[in-house]
C-alpha cells in the first residue's frame, strides 16, 4: 500500500466510521451504507457526506462504488502520533516517554519490547 499523510485528524465519529472501513475493506458503498446504518445509526446520504470528507482529505478513495483506504489504520496512527510528539515535546521521544512514564511504570514486558524495536533500529 502506498503510504499517503495526512495532516487530518479525526473526530470521534469519524474514527468510528474509519474503523468500519479499515476493518471491513474493501467494501461496496452499499455494503458501508448498511454497516453505518446498523453501527452508526445513519442515513445514507451521512455516510456518504463522511466518506466523501474524509476522502477529500486522503485517507479513504471511493471508485466504481468500491471503498478502500489510501492510508492504513497502523499508518495514519503512527502518523498522528508523530505529530502529537513533534508538537507537545518538540519531537523528543525521549521526553515523551518521560512525561507518560512519569504517572505510570512500564512494565518489564514493555520494557522488553522498547528494548528489542530499539536494537532492531540500531541494527
Amino acid at each position: 500500500m502506498v503510504i499517503i499523510m495526512t495532516d487530518y485528524k479525526l473526530g470521534e465519529v469519524e474514527s468510528r466510521f474509519a474503523d468500519i472501513i479499515w476493518d471491513h475493506e474493501p467494501l461496496t458503498t452499499k455494503e458501508l451504507v448498511a454497516l453505518c446504518e446498523k453501527e452508526l445509526h445513519w442515513k445514507r446520504t451521512t455516510t456518504y457526506t463522511i466518506l466523501k470528507k474524509l476522502s477529500e482529505h486522503g485517507i479513504f478513495r471511493m471508485k466504481e462504488k468500491q471503498v478502500t483506504s489510501l492510508i492504513s489504520r497502523e499508518d495514519y496512527y503512527a502518523g498522528r502520533s508523530e505529530q502529537f510528539v513533534a508538537e507537545t515535546f518538540k519531537g523528543s521521544l525521549p521526553a515523551f516517554i518521560a512525561a507518560f512514564t512519569k504517572r505510570r511504570a512500564l512494565t518489564e514486558q514493555e520494557i522488553s519490547e522498547i528494548r528489542e524495536m530499539i536494537e532492531g533500529i540500531e541494527k
